[in-house]
């Protein structure tokens, strides 16, 4: 004979191995943002990243110190610019050396279960017509397609330690992202997903 108590114990059991719905918003702050665009584009030796050339290269074009604001509904990245423009000779570049800063600004946007970037513009660069035609490409093309961010694979790394912390296994099946919007200093992210806690 099933009791109530029976009944309320089976019900409670089919509940926490069923899977469980999330939906709201997810909010990636500025700093976080910032941390990421550093560990995927500017991971390589002594914090640079090469636009053109690598550590190598006698002559190349790097940036460095990447600062991420929000601006209205924009993500602006402002960084140094270093250039050795000429010829390569004997190790050592023959030609000019150039500094500057330079910005690109960026829209969030939806892809999946990512965070992407688009509609990217050149902000400010140098003057030198050539050094443009090096640079342009490169930051209008290379920034937003190389930052991306996973918001499943945060949220998962994030719950990995669960089982430690509640005794409990809680597990994300699926994210899906509808919308990413810049609110003051945070990334404002609409998502539905599955969690499953087991």
């Amino acid at each position: 004979m099933i009791t109530p108590f029976r009944l309320l114990v089976a019900v409670l059991l089919l509940l926490a191995a069923a899977p469980v719905c999330l939906a709201g918003e997810l909010t990636v702050s500025r700093d976080a943002l910032e941390r990421t665009l550093k560990q995927q584009l500017f991971g390589g030796p002594k914090g640079l990243y090469y636009l053109k050339g690598d550590p190598q290269s006698a002559c190349s074009v790097t940036a460095e110190e990447p600062r991420l604001t929000f601006e209205q509904d924009r993500i602006v990245v402002r960084m140094k610019t270093h250039a050795k423009m000429g010829r390569a000779v004997g190790g050592a570049c023959i030609g000019v050396a150039l500094s500057f800063p330079a910005q690109v600004s960026l829209t969030p946007d939806a892809e999946g279960e990512t965070i992407g970037f688009r509609d990217a513009h050149l902000d400010r660069v140098s003057d030198n017509g050539e050094l443009n035609f090096i640079l342009s490409p490169f930051l209008r093309h290379q920034v937003p397609s190389s930052m991306k961010v996973n918001a499943a694979e945060m949220l998962r790394k994030a719950l990995a330690g669960s089982t430690n912390s509640s005794g409990y296994k809680i597990a994300l099946e699926r994210l899906k992202i509808h919308s990413v919007v810049v609110q003051g200093d945070a990334l404002v992210v609409d998502v539905d997903g599955d969690m499953s806690i087991r």
